[in-house]
C-alpha cells in the first residue's frame, strides 16, 4: 500500500509541475525549468554519498568493528552488496544510508546511537538503512527533488519575468498568477515530504524482514525519539529526510512539514506486522 502511495504522490507532483508550467511559463518555461532541475539533481544524486559523509565528518570503519560486522551479516541476509560503513562523531543518536545504487551504497551511524542501543535494536536500525538501499529510495527522493525544484524555479521565473510564455489576454488573471507563484512551491514541498514519509514506512517493513523481527527496530525507534530530543543534532535541513529519525525534532515542524511519520505510527505499523494485522 505504501508503494502505491509513493506512485500516486509522484504522479501528483508531476501533475502539479505540468499545471504550474502551463500557467506560469508556457511550454518553453516548463522545459527550461525541468532541464535546470535535472542537471542540478543528477549532480546531487551522483555525488550525494561523498557530499553528505563529508558534511558530517563520517569516518569509515572496517571488518572487526561492531557496526561493520553487524552490517555485513544483514547485507548477506538481504542479498545486497556490502556497503561502505561509517561512524559519525556525534553523540546525538541517528543513522542514515546514502549512495546512488546498491553497488555504490554507504551506511552511517553516530557514536551516540551505538552507545544508546542494544545489539538487537542497532541491528533493526541498520536493517532499516539497508532497506532504503534495497528499495532504491535515494533514487526515488532524487526524482521527487528534481520535480519539486523545477516547480520552485518556474515560480521564481514567473516572479522575475512576469509569467512570460502565456498570452496576456487569454492567460490567467494576475491574481491567479500570484497565487500560483506563492502556493505551488509550498504544495511541491508538502508532496515531497509525503513521499519521504511513505518511504519510511516501507523501509521499516522491509528492515523488519531483513532483521527477522520488527521488535528490535520498534524498540529502537522509541529510544531514538527520546534520545534525539535529549541530545539534538546540528544537522542540515536539506539532509533531514535521510536519517532514521528526524534530526530536527523539537524545532517546531508540524506533521505536514515533517520528513518522517510520527514515531508511534511507525511503531504501531511494525507491531501490526509482527502479529499479522
Amino acid at each position: 500500500m505504501s508503494g502505491l502511495k509513493t506512485v500516486v504522490l509522484l504522479g501528483a507532483l508531476s501533475g502539479l509541475f505540468l499545471t504550474v508550467g502551463t500557467v506560469l511559463g508556457g511550454q518553453s518555461g516548463l522545459v527550461i525549468a525541468f532541464g535546470i532541475a535535472v542537471v542540478m539533481n543528477i549532480g546531487s544524486y551522483w555525488f550525494s554519498d561523498k557530499i553528505v559523509l563529508k558534511m558530517y565528518r563520517a569516518q569509515e570503519v572496517q571488518a572487526g568493528h561492531r557496526l561493520y560486522d553487524m552490517t555485513a551479516r544483514l547485507a548477506r541476509r538481504a542479498e545486497l552488496p556490502m556497503p561502505r560503513v561509517y561512524v559519525i562523531p556525534d553523540m546525538s543518536p541517528n543513522a542514515f544510508a546514502t549512495g546512488r545504487n546498491p553497488q555504490h551504497a554507504a551506511v552511517a551511524a553516530t557514536e551516540g546511537i551505538m552507545r544508546l542501543l542494544s545489539d538487537s535494536e542497532l541491528e533493526g536500525v541498520m536493517a532499516h538503512e539497508l532497506a532504503h538501499v534495497k528499495n532504491r529510495d535515494i533514487l526515488i527522493s532524487s526524482v521527487a527533488a528534481t520535480i519539486g525544484a523545477a516547480i520552485t524555479m518556474l515560480a521564481q521565473f514567473a516572479m522575475f519575468f512576469g509569467g512570460g510564455g502565456r498570452d496576456r489576454e487569454n492567460g490567467p488573471s494576475p491574481i491567479a498568477l500570484i497565487a500560483t507563484m506563492l502556493l505551488a512551491p509550498i504544495a511541491a514541498s508538502l508532496i515531497q515530504m509525503a513521499v519521504s514519509r511513505s518511504r519510511e514506512f516501507v523501509a521499516d517493513r522491509t528492515g523488519a524482514q531483513i532483521a527477522g523481527s520488527p521488535l528490535g527496530l520498534a524498540q529502537a525507534l522509541k529510544r531514538l525519539e527520546a534520545g534525539s530530543k535529549q541530545i539534538p543534532m546540528d544537522a542540515n535541513q536539506a539532509t533531514a529526510h535521510m536519517f532514521i529519525v528526524s534530526p530536527l525534532t523539537g524545532k517546531g515542524f508540524s506533521g505536514l512539514f515533517s520528513t518522517h511519520p510520527p514515531t508511534q505510527a511507525r511503531v504501531d505499523a511494525l507491531m501490526r506486522s509482527q502479529f499479522g494485522a
